[in-house]
């Protein structure tokens, strides 16, 4: 009896399917392509079935840039938008800001994935992080997006307040300039503690004309 070869085909262990997780509970609707399965999937979620802003935000991302509400027989985005929140009872700005937090994380989904950023580390700050961008170093921003809370992150998008300029006010021996203007001179006789207090109001007078505001004695 003679021995057949049989071809080994095994090509080594296949890569894993990019997955989404709430808890044990698959959300890799998000990464679908199938216009309906992403709309049951958001559906279910927003029932509470699944627990996931960002796999939402995600799915109404791509069924906006891909134009697969159409394959869901609409005419437009809003027209979808607005038929989820009459079927669902809930509030057009809560399903815009879900779309805002799912276009947020697809344009950065590199930066957010290599910092492990999650729905617990609050998608609501998604928003914010092209603003942030325009004032810090990016790999500053991914950090602080993935371990600052949300009212912090929405401060620190606000940047650094501006410095208060520098007084123009100086005071040289007995003289107190304004700018390179002389605005008083003390004389010459005051005893050192007069000469201080009268330094020290006019310093403010002219601190307070720089700013635009009254000074009363």
């Amino acid at each position: 009896m003679s021995k057949k070869t049989i071809p080994n085909e095994y090509d080594g262990p296949c890569p894993p399917a990019k997955r989404m997780s709430s808890s044990d509970i698959s959300l890799d609707y998000a990464y679908s392509d199938n216009a309906t399965e992403i709309d049951v999937g958001i559906r279910e979620t927003i029932k509470g079935v699944r627990l996931s802003i960002l796999a939402m935000g995600m799915g109404l991302a791509k069924l906006k840039t891909k134009g697969l509400y159409i394959d869901l027989n609409y005419h437009s985005m809003n027209d979808y938008l607005e038929q989820l929140c009459e079927d669902m009872n809930i509030e057009r700005s809560t399903v815009h800001n879900w779309l805002y937090i799912g276009k947020a994380y697809v344009k950065y989904r590199r930066e957010l994935e290599r910092v492990e950023f999650s729905d617990e580390d609050g998608p609501t700050k998604l928003p914010y992080v092209d603003r942030v961008l325009e004032l810090y170093e990016k790999r500053e921003v991914f950090k602080n997006v993935k371990g600052m809370s949300v009212r912090t992150f929405r401060e620190y998008s606000k940047g650094e307040k501006d410095a208060t300029p520098p007084s123009k006010i100086c005071v040289v021996g007995n003289k107190v300039f304004m700018g390179k203007k002389l605005a008083v001179t003390l004389a010459d006789d005051l005893d050192t503690k007069t000469k201080s207090y009268l330094t020290k109001i006019n310093v403010q007078a002219g601190e307070a004309l720089e700013t635009g505001e009254r000074y009363f004695l």
